[in-house]
């Protein structure tokens, strides 16, 4: 009986034991919120503790098993359960502990509603006060209006905005919690947090992907495989999101209307590659990875590609591209401790480079040859960058989508980011080109080194420059110094660079051809800039990309590329005419004799013979004359320009009659009725008066109309005789051997005089 009574008030004591524990637990439950895993550990462990108590009595005796099997049952519905710190579970595609306001798709947040056309539903995201209850078509419109389109989307997920009372305030004098009345708020997938502000949110979320604790935390969500459409531009396929065409809502960003500037920039690339090989070329925002891409496939061995992306969903893309273009793929070190190195890392010409990182991070790294910068917006946050580690004689390209601001109808945005100030003119897209190149040679001269422009072109979409970096602090100074400031007639539109010096001028108006302001009251002018004010294409250069679009059959860049031909030698495509195939190899630019591989010790040789010195000195004549002959800034409108009541002559024929006066001319890529031409804006309208027509005489020809004797057309005349001139020498050195970039013709004049 002693022994009985012994094992029972043991049990007793044990179920003691038991309960303190378990009030002890709930406690615990109830201050962390958190749902305790270990507490099935709980009975095993009381289990063991009585049975050693028996055991020690030498008691056989029988312990209910109904309150531990309703322990273990307890403990196994609660094992399944993580903290809120872990909102998708790594076991299922769909996360179990998030809020309400945290889901995939537009359906799965209207179930939440539970839409019923009989019935009204209130809104599960906002309190009765702020939305009341109604039938299902109006529930509709509000989720989709109200929480879905400002969603902020990461891995997969939406964050949509919550209008609930989510958080606690502090406790008040009395030591009461309430909720608080907080207006719209998102809630953080990553660690709960409510943040007000979208873009906030999105800072937070970059900031969580920076510190690397959604690897730890989350499992990745992709899109399924089945969702990804195959796009295929110039032989090269790449995968993207059925969204790519929109930037805020998708990682992985695409735009095919970008094909051209692609184009172009390849062209570029192709170019250096000729230069010298193999060089390393970076393309900081990869997206789907579709530019480097197509430079590893058509140039092969020629250069190593590295393709970078700061974006996970981003990187996998164009990991998941290069395989499917059957490109091996070499990783950073930091991801090849992971051992996902595709290849193990050899270095071959099918390989492509892939970083995950800071594309600022990128440059200050490692150094290249050829760096291209296409971020969404202006790329001046990445200038000082991209220009530390370029190497000598290297290329910088970058692509402006801010054409906003850069086209002056954001001009506070365009003075903040590009120290510029711009307004509306009829050359606004030239302006936007030089604003941003002017800001490019201000970075490279904060590294030491200078510029020289290649190529800009600026179109609907984009902003596209393309610069040489030249190393060494003269070239910095000469650059520098063609950053000019611009004065604007508001009246005519006539325009000039201000002329160099520190010395003010008391009539900054006399350097404008135009007497509006003595024949105007008040301030006439406007100052615009800082501006680069040098040419903005180098024809070798331009005649060599024209060669490898020629080569690799890129149609849509051969048009703009002959256009750009034309413009940089200011002619008219009658009198444009390529290289031959021999003078492509041989090219000065900035001072620096380039060439080719192409280009032996042989074409150096006449028939066993070195080049005789006339010939000698007629290339270095018709080298000087390129370089001295830059093409005039800016462009005129004839549109813009027409006399009220008088058709104007076609713009074909119009470009002849402003040659036959004396000037050089051309179109212009920038407007498609632009005429770039070294004439006044006198002389330019009086050329268009001469040889437009009365509208009522619509049967006439177009002939010349004679003017007052104010103004002559002819002033200039000895101007083009000077050109004549000079373009007799290029063709007597043409007969020598050398081919000439400009094949003249003689065309008939048409003056009132004659």
């Amino acid at each position: 009986m002693a022994a009985l009574e012994a094992a029972e008030a043991a049990l007793e004591a044990a179920e003691a034991e038991l309960g303190r524990r378990q009030e002890q637990q709930e406690e615990e439950e109830e201050e962390n919120h958190n749902h305790d895993r270990e507490g099935g550990g709980e009975p095993a462990a009381l289990n063991g503790l009585v049975s050693e108590n028996m055991k020690s009595k030498n008691v056989d005796v029988k312990i209910p098993e109904s309150e531990l099997e309703a322990e273990d049952r307890g403990a196994e519905e609660e094992r399944p359960r993580e903290s809120d710190s872990n909102i998708l579970d790594l076991s299922s595609d769909y996360p179990r502990d998030k809020h309400i306001s945290i889901q995939r798709h537009l359906a799965d947040l209207e179930k939440l509603a539970d839409l019923r056309e009989d019935e009204r539903k209130p809104c599960p995201l906002c309190p009765e006060e702020k939305f009341k209850a109604c039938y299902s078509h109006k529930l509709h419109r509000h989720l989709q209006n109200l929480h879905w389109k400002v969603s902020v989307e990461f891995e997969g997920y939406r964050m949509c905005i919550c209008h609930l009372s989510c958080r606690p305030v502090k406790p008040n004098l009395a030591g009461d919690q309430t909720l608080s009345k907080m207006g719209a708020h998102y809630h953080c997938i990553i660690c709960s947090a409510t943040i007000v502000r979208r873009t906030d949110m999105i800072g937070h979320i970059n900031r969580h992907v920076n510190k690397g604790e959604t690897e730890s935390r989350f499992s990745t969500v992709h899109a399924p495989k089945s969702s990804y459409n195959v796009v295929k531009e110039s032989a090269t396929d790449v995968q993207v999101l059925p969204n790519h065409s929109t930037p805020q809502k998708t990682d992985s960003y695409f735009n095919p209307k970008m094909k051209l500037n692609r184009q172009l920039i390849f062209c570029a690339l192709a170019v250096l590659a000729g230069e010298r090989k193999p060089i390393e070329c970076l393309d900081a925002f990869g997206a789907t990875g579709i530019m480097g891409l197509q430079w590893a496939k058509h140039l092969r061995s020629s250069v190593k590609v590295t393709i970078n992306d700061c974006n996970e969903n981003s990187v996998t893309m164009i990991k998941e591209n290069c395989h499917l273009n059957k490109m091996k793929v070499k990783l950073n070190s930091r991801e090849e401790d992971n051992g996902e190195t595709v290849g193990n890392g050899e270095e071959n010409s099918d390989t492509i480079e892939v970083t995950k990182m800071d594309a600022n991070v990128v440059m200050h790294l490692r150094s290249f040859d050829f760096i291209h910068l296409d971020p969404f917006g202006t790329s001046v946050n990445y200038l000082d960058s991209a220009f530390r580690n370029v190497r000598n004689l290297g290329i910088v390209s970058l692509t402006s989508t801010d054409i906003s601001s850069l086209y002056a109808k954001a001009q506070h945005v365009a003075l903040r980011h590009y120290g510029c100030n711009i307004v509306r003119t009829e050359y606004y897209k030239e302006l936007a080109a030089r604003a941003v190149i002017a800001a490019v040679t201000r970075a490279a001269a904060r590294c030491n080194k200078g510029i020289e422009v290649l190529l800009a072109v600026a179109l609907e979409h984009f902003v596209l420059v393309v610069v040489r970096v030249l190393r060494g602090p003269t070239p910095a100074d000469d650059s520098a110094k063609k950053v000019r400031y611009l004065i604007h007639c508001q009246w005519c539109e006539e325009r000039v660079f201000q002329k160099e010096g520190n010395m003010v001028e008391e009539n900054p108006y006399q350097q404008l051809p135009c007497d509006c302001h003595g024949s105007m009251p008040g301030k006439t002018a406007v100052l615009l800039g800082p501006l680069w004010s040098g040419a903005l294409f180098n024809t070798g250069f331009l005649r060599r990309m024209l060669l490898e679009a020629v080569q690799y059959g890129l149609d849509e860049a051969q048009p703009l590329l002959k256009t750009l031909v034309s413009e940089a030698e200011c002619t008219t495509p009658k009198h444009f005419c390529t290289h031959s195939p021999g003078d492509e190899n041989k090219q000065e630019e900035c001072g620096v004799y380039i060439r080719t591989p192409n280009t032996s010790a042989e074409s150096y040789l006449v028939h066993g013979k070195r080049k005789s010195e006339e010939v000698l000195r007629g290339t270095a004549k018709r080298q000087r004359a390129e370089h001295s002959a830059e093409h005039p800034p800016f462009y005129y409108n004839i549109h813009r320009h027409s006399i009220k009541g008088m058709n104007m002559p076609k713009l074909n024929k119009f470009l002849n009659y402003l040659s036959e006066a004396g000037y050089r001319v051309s179109r212009t890529h920038f407007d498609p009725m632009g005429v770039r031409t070294n004439a006044p804006l006198a002389q330019f309208k009086t050329v268009l008066m001469k040889y437009s027509t009365p509208t009522y005489v619509g049967a006439q020809a177009e002939g010349p109309v004679h003017l007052p004797g104010e103004i002559q057309v002819g002033e200039e005349v000895p101007a083009a005789a000077v050109i004549k001139v000079e373009e007799a020498e290029l063709a007597e050195d043409d007969k020598s051997g050398v081919a000439a970039a400009v094949v003249t013709e003689s065309y008939p004049t048409h003056c009132a005089t004659e």
